[in-house]
Parts: structure tokens; C-alpha cells; sequence
């Protein structure tokens, strides 16, 4: 099981909060505002990074519990939480071993987390559990090219992609795997995106799953 070190990414965290105004500047900003647009009730975000969805949350969200591991990160998004639109506390913990009871939320988010995620599965499985019965799951992910000869590429790429990139792996079939959980996949979306310039067009999936019940 995933311990709260092994999440432990200072470097990365301080290149990721430097560039994401940036990022959200070329198209980023749009993405998140769809992801949560509609989201209503109780919200627990999944990897919160350093609190860029809180601005976009809508008021129809009555609590947002935003867990996030990286103590750089963490610390970032405390500062974001005090000028969100809608209550946001932000707590330690990660995907694999939610600090929530069982179907205590209306909607999970997960946004660019489960790339980096130890286990995909283990980390879908709680946000099934956490959820309640026709609870939705929103998320925006980079993910595995549909185009096989991209995808061997970014076999080629993923490890050292790992090394630099706060473990995130960009060969993951991450639609297959909310599939696989047992979500029923409502809406989503496939486009190319560069977070920056001169970077590749990366494969990424924004939409909503629910669980069924």
C-alpha cells in the first residue's frame, strides 16, 4: 500500500505550480470549467495539486474535501481554498486510501492524478466506494494514444517521462480502467493538448462517469 512519502515530489511540485498559470492560459483553464461544470452536492477532489479547480467550482457544490499528498502542493492549494467560491478544506491523504466513509459523496474528482496513481484500480475502487449510488466521477486525464504506433511511443517514453515528471505515466488506457471499476461512462471527450509551448500534443480524456445504483 501507497505510503503519504512515497508522494514526496518538491522539485516537480515547485516546476508544476511555476507553469500552471501558464498552462491554463493555453486551454487548461477552459478544460477545468467543463470538468466541473453542473457538479452539485458534497465533492471530494482527488489529487488537488495546488488548488487550480477551486476557482471553477459552481454554487450548487456544498463541501469540497480536497486531498492532496504532496506536502508542496498541499500547502499551495490551503492558499487557493481561502478564496474558493464554495467551503474547500484541504487534507493530507492520497487516491489509494481516501480519508472519507463510505458513500459520503456526491461526486469524486480526479484530474491529472491517475497517471501518477501507484494503482489505478485501487485508486478507482475508492472512489467507488466513497461515492454514493448514482454518485458521478469527473475526470480529465492525459492518457495512452488511440493511434498504436503514438502508443508504442509513449511506452518508450514512460519511464523517463516518470523520472521528471513526478511519476506520471502517459501510456495508461485510464478510460478502460473507470470502466474496468465498474463505472459507467456517461460522457468524454478525446483531444490533443501541449501545456506548453514547444512541448507534444498529449492524448487527454475530459468527461463524467456514474455509478450504478
Amino acid at each position: 500500500m501507497a505510503r503519504q512519502a512515497d508522494f514526496q515530489h518538491p522539485r516537480f511540485a515547485q516546476a508544476y505550480a511555476r507553469v500552471a498559470e501558464l498552462v491554463d492560459r493555453r486551454g487548461a483553464y477552459e478544460h477545468r470549467r467543463r470538468l466541473l461544470a453542473g457538479a452539485e452536492g458534497r465533492v471530494i477532489e482527488v489529487g488537488a495539486g495546488n488548488g487550480r479547480n477551486f476557482a471553477h467550482y459552481p454554487p450548487a457544490v456544498t463541501r469540497v474535501v480536497a486531498v492532496e499528498p504532496e506536502d508542496t502542493l498541499r500547502r499551495l492549494a490551503a492558499t487557493q481554498a481561502q478564496s474558493a467560491p464554495v467551503p474547500v478544506s484541504v487534507v493530507p491523504g492520497h487516491a489509494e486510501e481516501l480519508p472519507a466513509d463510505d458513500g459520503t459523496f456526491d461526486v469524486v474528482v480526479m484530474s491529472l492524478v491517475l497517471c501518477s496513481v501507484p494503482s489505478q484500480p485501487r485508486a478507482l475502487a475508492e472512489a467507488v466506494r466513497v461515492l454514493r449510488p448514482g454518485g458521478q466521477l469527473r475526470f480529465y486525464e492525459h492518457v495512452r494514444p488511440a493511434n498504436p504506433a503514438f502508443g508504442l511511443l509513449a511506452d518508450v517514453v514512460t519511464p523517463l517521462w516518470r523520472r521528471f515528471a513526478g511519476d506520471c505515466r502517459p501510456n495508461r488506457d485510464t478510460l478502460g480502467a473507470i470502466r474496468r471499476a465498474g463505472f459507467e461512462v456517461v460522457e468524454a471527450e478525446r483531444f490533443g493538448f501541449a501545456p506548453q509551448p514547444g512541448a507534444p500534443r498529449l492524448t487527454h480524456v475530459l468527461g463524467y462517469a456514474r455509478k450504478p445504483g
